[in-house]
């Protein structure tokens, strides 16, 4: 059994209108058939497959048609078989091969012969393909006959480079120009003649043979053909396309692409290895990560694309596109987009292309790096994508009423509430004439009574009655933005270094922000120095570049009450404590505590406060309040934290207490807070973060 004809000789032309994609030329030719204003003399030029030659018989067969010349050759005539797919040819019809017979010699031999009449047909119509393959001197033997051929005789020339023709040839022909097949009608073509072959094909895969066949009608007839004969009973797949054509599959696209928007430079050189470990060509990865970047640029700019044609996808990868399009700027895709170009060009030729390709990923990851106006709109793009993740930074102040005291003797903690909130306060306790100017108040609900006592002294000090002034930074993001954030922030460290990425997972959390200043408390001394000596406030100073878009610099503190994990959950942030008040406001206000009710001694505020937030003063208690800069102690100005190397145990070793010494006398021993015998006003001011801010005299 004889095998088929090849598809680009099966499915060839036989009429204008069998033609695709060259409206613009065959509408004119039939035209002047229809109108029989055919010129003696035509030149056919355009790139390869187009369908130039297959043309030129076309309107040999519509002139020697017997009922013709027509646009519609009938098809039953002896010039019409002989000229149809797989006919034998015509006599009056002579094709010739410029590449092989342009020699001056073999244009005075046509020269000769095409004084003859035709043996048969109305025209003897000469077909010189490869036309800029014919000499100058071959041209110039040919000139005066084309200039003036006999009315028997039809010149038709087919070049893909139509320059090459001397002028004065091209001036006496009428020129149409083929141009490449669009992909949308090819893809309409492939899936009409697989239709017809009875094979089934992959909607995904036609995108790739459209690709591979560069819009030549021939080219791609010619892979297709080569797919189906290797395709299997399930026809042609996608995988079998991508692997036999030497295409970069999807998920390595997605991967990469999805690298470069979360700045994962893991993910990313992870695909770069991918691709040379298997083999694939790194110049064919740089053109298919180029065309993605196209279509990401696109989808962009047109929502619509896929919908509307702009883009000739599936509707699965159509979705993944939009996905992916919404995690970069319109300015960061198109100057990733312009380096993967840049770097195509540079792969060429080169003995090193897994360096190339990698300098590029990561000329790509590093926009902060980059300083020209490109770069510059990569990181404003990042920039706003994180301040549009941010609530509104509008003020307003919502106030609440005071909830009645309670009856009895106040306790510290409700005393610390009650003074803040005081008729006379200060104008510089106002959240719209605090140090940073641009806070913002929200309501805040507060529980007042004997048994909050207990909670309220364990926790930060409250803010005036009804009312809460959220740390805010120069940017407008606010504390709670920040610990939305956080979770992001902790993953991004970790593409950087591992161990400062636990110590923050499992030790930190945000406790302050303050202008420029992002404060980070840890749970221990030994996770808060291991992270400030090993460089960890850099690396998560470069995270929340890279993330946020602000240069912050970062403060480590021992917070023993931070609870790392929990960022997201916290509503209420800390209010800022106002300048230390005059010894006078403080001897009063203890007075007045004396008189209200009895005193409240550090040790009777330390046994109800929970094991582990004793204290506030930085290293071994509640938080550090929000205070500015230049009023923050130094880190050697803080208490150090006691020599416990004395109460060492071995490992596994049960602590006992000493004879005559409770359970909870040693539990005292072991917090160094309840050791401290502080009065009322410095346990307002040091531990509560309170200010007394009026003199209530005694009578």
């Amino acid at each position: 059994m004889d095998a088929p004809l090849a598809l680009y000789r099966r499915y060839r032309p036989d009429t204008f209108a069998q033609v695709i994609g060259q409206d613009h030329v065959t509408e004119p030719l039939r035209a002047a058939l229809r109108n029989n204003r055919v010129s003696h003399a035509y030149l056919f030029s355009g790139p390869r497959g187009c369908g130039k030659t297959t043309s030129a018989r076309i309107l040999a067969r519509a002139l020697n048609c017997a009922e013709g010349p027509t646009e519609e050759p009938c098809g039953r005539c002896h010039s019409c078989v002989e000229l149809a797919t797989g006919g034998p040819g015509s006599v009056d019809v002579i094709e010739i091969d410029a590449a092989s017979h342009g020699r001056v010699e073999d244009t005075r031999d046509l020269r000769e012969q095409a004084t003859f009449r035709p043996m048969r047909d109305r025209y003897k119509v000469y077909i010189i393909d490869e036309a800029h393959m014919v000499t100058t001197q071959g041209f110039n033997a040919l000139l005066k006959i084309v200039e003036e051929p006999p009315e028997h005789v039809r010149f038709i020339f087919a070049t893909t480079e139509p320059e090459k023709v001397i002028g004065t040839i091209r001036s006496r022909t009428h020129h149409y120009p083929f141009r490449l097949i669009p992909p949308k009608v090819l893809s309409g073509y492939l899936t009409e003649v697989c239709a017809r072959e009875g094979v089934a094909i992959e909607p995904a895969a036609l995108p790739l043979v459209v690709r591979a066949g560069g819009g030549s009608a021939r080219d791609t007839l010619s892979v297709l053909d080569q797919l189906i004969g290797g395709a299997g009973d399930e026809g042609v797949t996608y995988r079998l396309a991508a692997s036999l054509l030497g295409f970069t599959p999807d998920t390595l696209l997605d991967e990469v692409v999805d690298g470069f928007a979360a700045r994962d430079g893991a993910a990313v050189f992870g695909v770069v290895d991918k691709v040379i470990e298997t083999g694939q060509d790194p110049r064919r990865f740089t053109e298919d990560l180029l065309q993605r970047l196209r279509d990401l640029v696109i989808l962009a700019a047109v929502p619509e694309a896929s919908a509307t044609g702009l883009l000739d996808v599936t509707e699965d990868q159509a979705d993944r596109l939009v996905a992916q399009s919404g995690r970069f700027g319109r300015h960061e895709l198109s100057r990733a987009a312009d380096l993967v170009a840049e770097g195509l060009t540079e792969l060429k030729g080169t003995t090193a292309p897994r360096l190339l390709l990698e300098l590029l990923c990561a000329r790509v990851l590093l926009p902060g790096a980059d300083d020209t106006s490109q770069g510059l709109a990569a990181r404003i793009d990042r920039l706003e994508k994180r301040m549009s993740m941010a609530p509104p930074t509008d003020t307003m102040s919502i106030s609440a009423p005071a909830a009645p005291p309670p009856s009895g003797p106040p306790s510290p903690a409700s005393a610390s509430s009650a003074a803040p909130s005081s008729p006379s306060s200060s104008p510089s306790s106002s959240p719209s004439s605090s140090p940073s100017g641009g806070r913002r108040t929200s309501p805040e609900l507060t529980t007042s009574g004997p048994s909050a006592a207990a909670p309220a002294a364990a926790t930060a000090p409250s803010p005036p009655a009804g009312e809460v002034t959220p740390a805010t930074s120069a940017s407008g993001l606010t504390l709670v933005d920040v610990r939305r954030l956080w979770p992001e922030v902790v993953e991004a460290v970790k593409s950087r270094r591992r161990v400062t990425w636990i110590q923050l997972g499992q030790h930190a959390q945000v406790v302050g922000l303050e202008g420029t200043t992002l404060t980070v408390g840890f749970n221990n001394p030994g996770a808060r120095e291991s992270f400030v000596n090993g460089g960890g406030d850099l690396i998560l100073q470069q995270s929340l570049i890279d993330l946020v878009g602000q240069d912050w610099r970062i403060d480590a503190i021992v917070d023993p009450s931070a609870q790392p994990g929990t960022e997201a959950s916290h509503t209420v942030t800390r209010p800022s404590v106002q300048p230390s008040v005059p010894p006078s406001a403080s001897q009063s206000a203890s007075q007045s505590l004396s008189q209200s009710g009895p005193p409240a001694s550090a040790e009777a505020t330390a046994a109800d406060r929970p094991r582990g937030q004793s204290g506030g003063d930085g290293t071994n208690g509640a938080r550090t309040p929000d205070v500015p800069r230049e009023r923050r102690p130094a880190p050697e100005e803080r208490r150090p934290a006691p020599d416990m190397s004395a109460r060492r145990q071995p490992a596994g070793a049960a602590v006992s207490a000493p004879p005559g010494v409770s359970a909870d006398e040693l539990a005292h021993r072991d917090d160094p807070d309840l050791d401290d015998a502080l009065d009322g006003a410095q346990l307002l001011t040091q531990r509560l973060g309170a200010q007394v801010i009026e003199e209530i005299p005694h009578d």
